[in-house]
This record gives C-alpha cells, sequence and structure tokens, in this order.
C-alpha cells in the first residue's frame, strides 16, 4: 500500500485571466490531514476541485499512487469522496434515500440499515425519513457528512464541511474525521473553523499580495 495518498506538483490557478495561486506543491500522506487555509476569493475552494479531476489546472498535475490497483487517471468515488458548497442532495428524497440513491449511483452497496445507522450517527435519527427541504441547512450538511460514513474512500476532500452545524453536531464531525485519519485515511479540508484534527498533517495557507501572484506557505503539525 502506498505511503501517500495523492501528490499536487506545480498547481496553478486562474480565472478571468487573473492568477489565483501558483506554484503549489504538496503530498497527503496515509493516516494525516491537509488543512487549506486563506481569505475568500484566494482560491481555495478552486484548489480542492481541481484535487478531485472537477476543474482543470491551468498548470501542474496531480499525482495518484503508481501503486494502486486498478492504476488510477482519474478517482472515482471508491478512492475519493468530496463534499462541496453544493451538498448534491436531492430536496424531495428523504435523508435516507439519498444515502442509499448516492451509492447506488457511485456503484457502492448500502442497505437502508446502513444508511439509518449513518444517520443515527450524526444525530439524525428523528429526521432520517423526512424530505431533505424541509430540513435545516445544518441538518442538510450532516446528510452530507453521514455519506462519509459509508463511503470506502481513502481520501476525503471537504470545502467547509462544519458549515451550519450546531455545536454538538461539529464536535461529531471532527471525531468522524479525526477516527478517518486515525484508521489511515486522509482529509484535505478547508474551514474557518479550527478543526483541531491530531496526529500527523499540515496547513496550506493560500495568500496575495496586492499586484503581485498568490504565494503558499507550509507548515507542518
Amino acid at each position: 500500500m502506498a505511503s501517500w495518498v495523492l501528490t499536487a506538483m506545480d498547481l496553478a490557478c486562474q480565472k478571468a485571466q487573473r492568477t489565483l495561486f501558483e506554484g503549489v506543491s504538496f503530498s497527503v500522506p496515509a493516516g494525516s490531514w491537509l488543512h487549506v487555509e486563506g481569505g475568500n476569493g484566494c482560491g481555495k475552494t478552486s484548489l480542492l476541485r481541481i484535487l478531485c479531476g472537477l476543474s482543470p489546472a491551468a498548470r501542474g498535475q496531480v499525482l495518484w499512487p503508481a501503486s494502486a490497483q486498478p492504476p488510477i487517471s482519474r478517482p472515482d468515488r471508491s478512492v475519493l469522496h468530496y463534499i462541496g458548497h453544493a451538498l448534491g442532495l436531492k430536496p424531495d428524497l428523504t435523508a435516507c434515500e439519498n444515502l442509499c440513491v448516492d451509492a447506488q449511483v457511485s456503484g457502492l452497496a448500502l442497505s437502508r440499515e446502513q444508511a439509518l445507522q449513518a444517520l443515527a450517527a450524526q444525530g439524525l435519527q428523528s429526521r432520517a425519513h423526512l424530505p431533505v427541504r424541509v430540513l435545516s441547512q445544518g441538518q442538510r450538511q450532516g446528510v452530507a457528512l453521514a455519506r462519509l460514513r459509508t463511503s470506502p474512500a481513502r481520501l476525503w476532500v471537504l470545502d467547509e464541511p462544519l458549515v451550519g452545524l450546531d455545536a454538538q453536531a461539529t464536535a461529531t464531525a471532527c471525531a468522524l474525521l479525526q477516527s478517518h485519519v486515525d484508521a489511515g485515511g486522509a482529509v484535505v479540508m478547508t474551514s474557518h473553523h479550527d478543526v483541531g484534527l491530531q496526529g500527523p498533517g499540515a496547513r496550506l495557507q493560500l495568500g496575495r499580495e496586492i499586484g503581485r501572484e498568490k504565494s503558499l506557505e507550509a507548515s507542518r503539525s
């Protein structure tokens, strides 16, 4: 098994002829976390989407372990699980149905009982049979996080995963992320909250000087 999950090499991102960042390079080892930080508009979401293969980089590449079987050119849901600002939930389906349909579309096996257990672990047992459209923002976020509990993916890429959560749900989510890292998984995320993950990790600071190019600072924890 490879000791690293992915490596980014000299990534650059441009939007509307403006450079958001460039020269971004890092590796994410198994059993570690990477917290991408920076102000609004610095390219945090764009970086995550590039890592997931959802947006092209202006320059650079994302490498996956050559030892992976089968070899990976672009990750699927068995390798990487992404939660972005758009949670990808079907509003007219119940929370439980959303988990089951999402697994089916991704080619993953998930029983109704397993879906209910995942929702209960997020504190949403009383909301499991309600349409997602009647849930609060925090409860919808919880449904999206419940999908992580049923995912076989080794790498989780999460864009502001704690948005809208109350104190108890935040603690539950942070414990979920920590348990994934402790089990040998990897987490790449943005968050305005201090998630407080323990163990090997790094913080990447995407910053911009006015009129000059984006820069990247990394500090290991």
